[in-house]
């Protein structure tokens, strides 16, 4: 079958089942390669930086196991690297879309523009999104890769789609060094009212000779390729 989007290149991962990445559902997780940003703390740093480092799962291969194991499955998370970074993200969505399953989208949240349009077109049912802290530490947070200004109005530009959709988004901080607790609680007042910031644990960057498999208790946030 022919491949039409380009995203469906970046399609480099698939866990199986996840009981944790969409809480209250069973779901499968797909990973899409590559990233806009550079955190020097990224879990999946090999896919976010050089996704050509990660097999390719084929579209096909990836659009069978959906259709094989709807009815076992509550949802699909797709993540990354940073999904919205993928051209024709779209496509891949509205696939899974037509198979009845809901989308939970996990985004840095630096293309607000991409969420409202996956938004807009009834795409994602729920966007996760991440506030790494406080506004002046993002480039430290990120590599370099965004200031604080761009932090700032991306950021805020996703709150106001949040405003407007409360039931759509979710928002998250990691534990990553460097933070403390007087910066989650400044990112946490970024939000609007109403939201709740959920923080998770810090993992260290994966060893690329660690277990990559489901099976063999796959650490979350690695990539099983299909």
């Amino acid at each position: 079958m022919e491949e039409h989007a380009p995203v469906w290149n970046h399609l480099r991962g698939l866990q199986r089942l996840s009981l944790c990445d969409w809480p209250g559902r069973s779901c499968c997780v797909v990973f899409l390669g590559g990233c806009n940003l550079r955190c020097p703390t990224c879990h999946n740093f090999e896919l976010a930086w050089n996704m050509d480092s990660q097999p390719r799962l084929s579209r096909s291969k990836f659009l069978l196991f959906l259709a094989e194991r709807r009815r076992w499955l509550d949802g699909v998370t797709v993540t990354g690297g940073e999904a919205t970074c993928a051209q024709g993200l779209g496509e891949l969505l509205f696939e899974i879309k037509r198979l009845d399953l809901p989308v939970k989208l996990d985004s840095n949240g630096m293309r607000p523009e991409v969420l409202a349009e996956v938004l807009d077109a009834g795409l994602a049912d729920l966007c996760a999104v991440d506030v790494k802290g406080p506004f002046h530490k993002y480039p430290a947070l990120t590599g370099g890769a965004i200031t604080a200004a761009e932090a700032r109005t991306n950021l805020e530009a996703v709150f106001a789609l949040a405003q407007a959709r409360p039931k759509a988004f979710t928002f998250r901080c990691t534990r990553v060094p460097g933070l403390d607790a007087d910066d989650f609680e400044t990112a946490r007042g970024y939000l609007p009212s109403g939201f709740s910031l959920t923080l998770q644990p810090y993992r260290p960057p994966r060893r690329s000779y660690a277990l990559a498999d489901h099976e063999a208790r796959r650490p979350v946030g690695n990539v099983v390729n299909g």
